[in-house]
C-alpha cells in the first residue's frame, strides 16, 4: 500500500494490530519527517539515522503538526511555539510544553513501514 493509498483508504486498527502506512521511499524520500493517518489518528513518523519513531502528530500545546517541525537528533521541535519532544519517550523537554506526547510502535519490513497504535494516554 502506498502512503497516498493509506490516507485515502485507512485501515481500522484492532488492538495490537500493525497497520501499513507506506514505503520507506515514499515516506522519507524528501526528508526525515512524515505525517500519516492511522485509523483516523494523525501520526508523525521520524527517521533518525536508521531508526524509526512514531508519535501523535498534533502538538500537546497547540494545533500544529510535529511532522512539520524541525528534527534535531532525537528531538522534534513544534513549528508553532518551538517546544520540543524527545522522540524516544515522548517527553516534553521545554516550555511552553506541559504534557508529553504519545509514542506508538513503528517498524519497517521489506521496505514497508507499519505502525501499531498505543491507546494509553502519554
Amino acid at each position: 500500500m502506498t502512503a497516498s493509498q493509506a490516507l485515502i483508504f485507512p485501515e481500522q486498527a484492532n488492538s495490537g494490530q500493525w497497520i501499513a502506512v507506506g514505503t520507506l521511499a515514499e515516506l522519507f524520500g524528501q526528508g526525515d519527517c512524515a505525517g500519516v493517518q492511522v485509523s483516523g489518528r494523525k501520526v508523525g513518523l521520524f527517521k533518525v539515522d536508521d531508526e524509526l519513531f512514531a508519535v501523535d502528530d498534533i502538538c500537546t500545546h497547540g494545533n500544529a503538526l510535529l511532522s512539520d517541525g524541525d528534527l534535531d537528533g532525537y528531538e522534534i521541535e513544534c513549528p508553532l511555539h518551538a517546544g520540543a519532544f524527545d522522540l524516544r519517550s515522548g517527553k516534553a523537554l521545554c516550555s511552553p510544553l506541559l504534557k508529553n506526547t504519545r509514542c506508538h510502535q513503528v517498524k519497517a519490513e521489506d521496505g514497508c513501514v507499519f505502525v501499531q497504535l498505543v491507546t494509553v494516554e502519554a
